[in-house]
């Protein structure tokens, strides 16, 4: 079959990647690609396959965090300004530098800086110590369990060492997706050849293959076919027994007698569109071939990067798991006319500069072969089907190629911490990969102050009312009494005493905690709401319990000090205490809710984050936690 084919298609930009999509459905190629593990040192860039979880503690012990001595800070209590204390070398005293371990018995480091010699064995200091000053205490940074990398996320150099730190040798991450690209054309040499009179470089296959490597991917490129069907549908056969994601013919797609991609497509498989309404980049050819889309990409270096841009680079971020790209945008003045066919998307490349406070558009010399537009362009204009141009002084939406500002689309909860937030971060990237979930932790009560400043879409909050026996509502009323709130339910969790292993010192129940060295919640945690309120309960003043003040900001920096022998009991989560193979000593079930101010409740990223915690596959994985219950989530209170 050698009749060329002449497209007599204008499908729009939006119909053309819909009707690509739904071929890929129909193939079973749509979702992204399977994990292969690799070891840290290769997997910069990379996307991960999975959540990555910290294997252990870091740092995973006591150590300095200065030079200096270690000390019992307890005898260092005499110590003046005007008395000084004498400490002997090896005795009271241990020389330490940055990041050593602390010597048993000790708990506290004093700066070299701050102690003068008094003999060969002995030195003055004349301050006392406090415990644990200057010391990087266990957990510090990240404590076992801990989520270090979410799912589908591309990995920088500082998250190759927060693995490291964190036990991993090596991470689960999405295989690369192959793309084989056949450049054509009787009349093109490789770019390592010096081209004669009549023959081009070929330069193309560079350029595609550069972004589907710079997207993630990677490409292989065939020898060049010149202009004869049978050898294109050779070349294209051969691809396709590779099994690539996808295959790219580059150039013959358009109506010229040489031009035989769309027959070749059509001869081993589903031609989907030929001709779509953009400019440049017209002639595209989308089609499917034994469950393997090949594009027929437009010979002209302009219209080959835009529909790189258009189609390949979804498709390599679809592949990952990976959200299409939300390049920032600004709006810009342009400073001429511009004149656009008014049934196509016009994609114009600009040139910008912000003078006198005003964003300004310069359009680049226009033409799909024009080389220079690719390399000078700062941003590209979109001017959209059926608008005939824009005039001098009108305005352009720009994308933008050089960065002003990245823009992410956020959901933050601040309030109270759990760890299972991190499964419905998980959730929310797997249903909705442009939307991120981040929790600050600065309690409860911390949480409806945020809200009520404006500074987050939604607070997670576990506070206990003694006078009704209820938990939330009356504080919302408290705190938030001008704003329309609502209140969704999370979880009912398990709270109760975290104790070491085996229990050694046999504690049952709140009155037990009565003497022993406990680790506490910051003033204002639900927990410690619920603790005092026990401890009430009791007759148990807060000064009857050493360690009182000593105060963690989440379940697990808890979980951590207890494991650590800091206290001997913590108040928690059941969850982090079996994270970190603790005892644990059950006392109430409680409700951890979101509270919700409904002038976010319609927005796009707050009904994303609700249909995530209301997705039935998730509750069953948040009530299969230890210490959890999902029979109310997603239900307003």
């Amino acid at each position: 079959m050698t009749e060329r084919k002449i497209y007599l298609e204008d499908i729009p930009l939006a119909a053309a990647r819909a009707k690509l999509q739904a071929a890929l459905e129909r193939a079973g190629k749509a979702a992204p690609l399977a994990g292969e593990r690799l070891p840290l040192a290769q997997a910069l860039q990379r996307v991960t396959a999975q959540p990555a979880r910290a294997r252990r503690s870091s740092p995973h012990f006591h150590c300095a965090a200065m030079d200096g001595y270690a000390v019992d800070a307890a005898k260092t209590a005499t110590a003046r300004e005007n008395k000084a204390l004498a400490l002997r070398l090896g005795r009271d005293a241990f020389p330490v530098n940055t990041g050593a371990p602390l010597p048993p018995g000790t708990n506290a480091v004093i700066m070299i800086e701050h102690v003068n010699y008094a003999a060969e064995d002995s030195l003055l200091i004349y301050a006392a110590a406090a415990p644990w000053q200057h010391v990087r205490l266990m957990g510090e940074d990240m404590v076992m369990t801990e989520t270090v990398l979410q799912i589908n996320q591309r990995i920088r150099p500082v998250d190759i060492g927060a693995l490291a730190g964190s036990g991993h040798r090596e991470v689960l991450v999405r295989r690369k997706p192959q793309v084989r690209i056949i450049p054509t054309g009787s009349e093109l040499l490789p770019h390592t050849q010096e081209p004669g009179r009549g023959q081009l470089t070929e330069y193309n296959s560079l350029v595609l293959a550069a972004q589907i490597q710079e997207a993630g991917g990677e490409a292989g490129v065939s020898a060049i076919v010149p202009d004869d069907f049978q050898q294109l549908r050779a070349a294209l056969a051969s691809a396709l027994a590779e099994e690539p994601e996808l295959v790219l013919l580059l150039s013959g797609s358009s109506a010229g007698a040489l031009d035989f991609t769309a027959a070749a497509i059509e001869d081993v498989g589903e031609l989907l569109a030929h001709g779509i309404a953009v400019r440049p980049g017209h002639p595209v050819i989308l089609g499917l071939a034994q469950g393997i889309p090949v594009i027929g990409v437009p010979g002209y270096p302009v219209s080959a990067a835009l529909t790189g841009e258009l189609f390949v680079i979804p498709l390599i971020q679809q592949w990952l798991g990976l959200s299409p790209s939300a390049p920032a945008r600004v709006k810009a003045v342009s400073t001429q006319k511009i004149a656009s066919p008014i049934g196509d998307d016009d994609f114009v490349r600009v040139a910008l500069a912000e003078v006198g406070g005003r964003m300004l558009a310069t359009p680049l010399q226009r033409g799909a072969g024009v080389l220079t537009s690719l390399t000078r362009a700062d941003g590209l204009a979109l001017i959209p089907r059926f608008h005939e141009g824009i005039a001098q002084g009108g305005t352009l939406e720009v994308t933008l190629y050089q960065p002003l500002e990245r823009i992410q689309n956020t959901l933050l909860i601040m309030g109270s911490h759990d760890p299972m937030l991190d499964l419905l971060a998980t959730r929310l990237r797997l249903r909705d990969g442009q939307r991120r979930l981040v929790s600050v932790n600065i309690g409860s009560l911390g949480g409806l102050l945020a809200l009520r400043r404006g500074q987050a879409h939604c607070a997670g909050c576990h506070l206990f009312d003694p006078e009704t026996e209820t938990y939330n509502a009356p504080f919302l009323r408290r705190y938030l009494g001008g704003e329309d709130c609502a209140l969704v339910t999370f979880a009912h969790r398990e709270q109760g005493l975290i104790v070491p292993p085996g229990n050694p010192l046999g504690i049952a129940s709140i009155a037990d905690v009565r003497g022993r060295r406990l680790v506490n919640r910051q003033r204002g945690a639900g927990t410690r709401v619920l603790f005092d309120y026990l401890l009430a309960q009791h007759g148990i003043a807060p000064a009857d319990i050493a360690g009182y003040a000593h105060e963690e900001y989440t379940h697990l920096a808890v979980a951590a000090a207890v494991a650590d022998g800091i206290g001997d009991c913590g108040m928690g989560l059941r969850s982090a205490a079996e994270a970190l193979g603790l005892d644990f000593v059950g006392l109430a079930w409680e409700r951890f809710d979101l509270a919700i101010p409904r002038r976010y409740w319609q927005s796009a990223g707050l009904q994303a984050l609700l249909a995530a915690l209301r997705d039935e596959s998730f509750k069953r994985e948040l009530g299969a936690q230890s210490g959890y219950r999902s029979d109310e989530t997603g239900t307003v209170v």
